[in-house]
């Protein structure tokens, strides 16, 4: 898959000492291809924070194998969610996330225009994204990875092993 990333601006929160008090973030806008522009990414997107799979196996492995992502040649590893910011910070802070970074795409524009917004309204969840992974180097996408089945009617079992981040690594090995 050769393709361009799309435009999107994300609603961040980052931290501004000078807010002081309890809370001292602000609002950020994060421009993806201003930010990825000239760098080689290695990105994730899953279903949502807080579901086992995600939480139990698939940001841990990432986050365990970050060091050899940049060993290959990665500029940084994201993990993409349709999550606002608030959700998927505190989400990283509970899973110890100290490498890989948390991408909130809240109103799922970026999913959505990558082709991977399905619908979880079985679950309850509204408009999540597919589990997929990519390569992007330069805003272009080098390397794709997505599990099987894309589906809005819920009829898998929330496949895992097409995303898995050893295949992501070997991948950017053989780049």
């Amino acid at each position: 898959m050769r393709k361009q990333i799309p435009d999107v601006t994300l609603k961040t929160r980052v931290r501004d000492e000078k807010i002081g008090g309890d809370n001292p973030f602000r609002w950020q806008d994060y421009r993806v291809r201003d930010e990825w522009v000239g760098k080689t990414i290695v990105a994730f997107s899953l279903p949502g924070a807080f579901t086992p799979t995600c939480s139990n196996e698939q940001c841990p492995s990432f986050e365990s194998m970050y060091d050899a992502f940049i060993s290959a040649g990665a500029d940084e590893v994201y993990c993409i969610a349709v999550n606002d910011a608030f959700v998927m910070f505190q989400w990283a802070k509970q899973l110890g996330l100290k490498k890989v970074k948390m991408l909130p795409d809240g109103s799922g524009s970026f999913t959505r225009r990558m082709g991977m917004l399905i619908d979880k309204d079985h679950l309850g969840f509204g408009q999540r994204s597919w589990r997929y992974a990519m390569i992007v180097r330069d805003n272009e996408v080098v390397a794709w990875f997505e599990e099987p089945g894309i589906n809005d009617e819920g009829a898998d079992d929330d496949p895992y092993g097409e995303t898995a981040p050893q295949k992501v690594l070997d991948a950017l090995n053989q780049l």
